[in-house]
This record gives C-alpha cells, structure tokens and sequence, in this order.
C-alpha cells in the first residue's frame, strides 16, 4: 500500500515555523524559513445586523502581538554543601554585610539593589545580608517581613543579574534572620 505524502496548508507553514523557531536547533541544523505571505486574504466580516437605520462600524481586528526575542534566563543556584561548610567555618570570607533591621521594605529593597551593585561592581563573590528575624512586638502584625520578602526579591528580574544563590545563614551569622548571597559575577 502507497502513503500518500501530505503537504501543510500555508496557514499550517506558518504556525509550525513560528513554533520551531522557539525552540533551539540542533548541532548543524537551522529554523526553519517561514513560508511566503503570499496567503489570500481573509474574507471580510459581515456588517452587524441591528436596528433598521443604525449605523453601526464593524469591530477592527486586533494586529497580532509580536513578542521579543528569548532573553537567556539566569538561574540561581543552591548553595554547594563545601562551599557553605567553608563559609560557616571562615575559611571562605564573607566579603561584605548589610543589615537590614529596622528598615521598610521599600528602603530595604533600595538598599539591598545598590548594596549588591556595588558588591558585583568590585568583584565580591559571598556576601551576608541580615534581615532580622522579627520580634513578637511587630508593628502592627507585620513580623519578619524582610525575612520573608528578601527571597522572593531574589527571584525577580532585577535581583537575577545580581544574585546567582543564597541559603539560610548559620547560627552565629544570624541563622534564620541572615542570608548568605552569592554575587554574580559582572559581565
């Protein structure tokens, strides 16, 4: 029995290149060409029945959104089990420190952003941020909230260029209201 061999419409073309451009290629290989725009034209949408008389417009069709290029995503890496065993040790340094005891999340954030610039701008790789570990006696039940949000900073797209890990600090750095960081390098 033949097979026939079935050839993709332009429309079905275009979305399957559009999906394999977002992937990476293999070793050799390229993306593949986007088919000609050559495709007729969809036929116009009726005018919208209403009330005799009415004129009412046809509703425009929203242009497609185009997307910009994949930026690399830098992730962040756990703290390795010797290199955390050094630093709690002192044998690897802490290079720096900041603490942010006392301080609003909006002026901790402020701080925290030009005190890692500052950090990656002179080549320090560990550095310790103390949060604090929040008293009973919080402001108005706001208790440890730096301890909580300092991590979710880390993940976002302005801490990532910065920060390539953190891990909880040992006892006598701090423990639970201290963060070791490591500082990603520049460049």
């Amino acid at each position: 029995m033949k097979r026939r061999r079935r050839t993709l419409s332009v429309e079905d073309a275009r979305l399957w290149a559009s999906v394999a451009r977002s992937a990476v290629p293999l070793k050799g290989k390229s993306h593949p060409q986007m088919p000609p725009e050559d495709a007729p034209e969809l036929p116009a949408a009726p005018p919208p029945v209403g009330r005799k008389g009415s004129k009412t417009a046809a509703p425009a069709l929203p242009a497609p959104i185009r997307q910009p290029p994949p930026q690399p995503r830098l992730t962040q890496h756990p703290f390795e089990r010797p290199t955390r065993r050094k630093i709690s040790k002192g044998r690897l340094p802490i290079e720096a420190r900041i603490d942010l005891h006392e301080m609003t999340q909006g002026v901790a954030h402020d701080a925290l952003v030009s005190f890692l610039r500052q950090s990656q701008a002179m080549g320090l790789r560990h550095v310790l941020v103390i949060t604090g570990r929040g008293g009973s006696g919080g402001h108005f039940g706001s208790r440890g909230v730096l301890r909580r949000v300092v991590p979710m900073w880390f993940g976002s797209p302005e801490f990532r260029p910065l920060v390539s890990g953190f891990d909880s600090a040992e006892r006598h750095h701090g423990g639970d209201g201290a963060l070791y960081v490591r500082v990603r390098r520049f460049g």
